[in-house]
């Protein structure tokens, strides 16, 4: 689709909010280009199996990120349950003390407790509450919610209808990036695909009942169950969204925010997701036509992170079958993730918490904030004691590195496949 070149000088600057695993990705997150960051504390988020925060790692997390004028939201967006209620009101007290930006809710009894324990928080209704349409956004905005997460159905057009009928000061946040799970806000694609009996057209043979498991294509006759807890049960994906090639339609419809998915991804999707969007958007509030200049750079960076088939999901429509499901679920790996570059000791080497083997003589790649990838050669590495290594095949090993030219805090080491 052709980039328009007219621009609307009196649009909404969109929020770049972008996830964060861990301490470590939350900071990369920050001086990648995030405006803001979204994060799971310990309990009461939908992300049970990513690192996730503790109260110590929130505090951390808010005072680095506030330092940078970066905001910081936290999910609590399960759909509870009664045994859940004291500790969710217990959890909001904490947080109270510590002073996140908002909290992500969906749940309408979590979101009372939210409202009655920390009034001065603010109130981001999460997508899991199937927000389709500008009646709902008026509810939550009458019980006092400053943003509602818009459901990952809406086109365009629906986007643009909701922010024509709904007071200018509810935000809207949309999801731009990201994998999607192949059943979502109440509609189950598993039927149609399998049988081809749709199940939003009343025909369902309830495919979501039968029993699976789950074989990896380099493990042949090894059979994984689905994983299922008291939470849900999360069967598979569709292709990822991509919504780079499309700033300016997103720009032009209102939405405040662009979200990207990924609270359970590594620092180097993180960086590379939020440098390329980053640049996109401030490309297009620059101008149309340089942000038509440097597409091939936008595409060929989000290419450089783990990642499978791309689709604009609903936002021009329905998406067919095809659009929707790929038929090749492998990722495609062009870039190994190394380490973080640290401060620098009295010897000038830096210090780097390794993340996958390099070796002396290699030549690697350091990806900078600024949108600059330079490749080097490994020319020493020491380890805490001093000693000299080969190679650095410990995953998380302290060492200290020689790149043969100087490098700063938050650079991150990569190599290309």
């Amino acid at each position: 689709m052709r980039v328009r070149i007219e621009r609307n000088e009196n649009m909404r600057r969109p929020e770049l909010l972008i996830p964060a695993s861990s301490l470590e990705v939350l900071k990369i997150a920050v001086i990648y280009g995030a405006d803001a960051v979204y994060i799971g504390g310990e309990a009461f988020g939908l992300r049970a199996k990513a690192k996730n925060f503790s109260m110590e790692e929130i505090r951390e997390g808010i005072a680095f990120a506030h330092a940078h004028d970066v905001k910081v939201y936290i999910t609590a967006n399960i759909l509870a349950h009664n045994g859940d209620l004291d500790g969710v009101r217990e959890y909001f007290a904490e947080l109270r003390e510590i002073k996140p930006d908002a909290l992500i809710i969906s749940d309408p009894g979590v979101y009372m407790i939210a409202k009655e324990v920390c009034p001065e928080i603010e109130r981001h209704i999460s997508t899991q509450a199937n927000n389709t349409n500008y009646g709902t956004y008026r509810f939550w905005y009458e019980q006092g919610a400053k943003r509602v997460v818009s459901a990952r159905e809406l086109s365009l057009a629906e986007i643009k209808e909701i922010r024509a009928n709904i007071p200018d000061d509810l935000e809207i946040e949309t999801f731009v990036h990201g994998a999607m799970c192949i059943s979502y806000s109440g509609r189950c694609l598993l039927s149609n695909y399998m049988v081809g009996r749709d199940a939003n057209q009343g025909a369902c043979t309830h495919p979501c009942r039968w029993k699976y498991s789950i074989v990896e294509e380099t493990r042949p006759g090894e059979y994984y169950p689905v994983y299922e807890n008291e939470r849900g049960t999360y069967i598979f994906n569709s292709k990822d969204l991509c919504m780079i090639e499309h700033i300016p339609e997103l720009m032009e419809s209102g939405i405040d925010s662009f979200k990207i998915e990924g609270r359970m991804k590594t620092a180097l999707y993180v960086a590379t997701v939020a440098r390329t969007y980053r640049r996109a958007i401030d490309d297009y509030k620059q101008s149309p036509e340089l942000y038509r200049e440097h597409m091939a750079w936008y595409q060929e960076q989000i290419s450089n992170c783990t990642y499978r088939q791309f689709t604009t999901g609903f936002f021009f429509g329905k998406p067919s079958d095809e659009a929707q499901i790929y038929d090749n679920n492998t990722y495609v790996k062009e870039y190994t993730y190394l380490g973080i570059v640290g401060e620098q000791n009295e010897e000038g080497l830096y210090r780097v918490e390794q993340r996958n083997k390099f070796s002396v003589g290699e030549s690697i790649e350091v990806m900078k904030p600024d949108g600059a990838n330079i490749t080097v050669t490994v020319q020493r590495i020491v380890d805490e004691e001093g000693n000299d290594m080969e190679s650095a095949p410990h995953p998380k090993q302290v060492l200290y590195i020689d790149l043969g030219q100087p490098l700063a805090m938050y650079d991150i080491l990569r190599r290309k496949e």
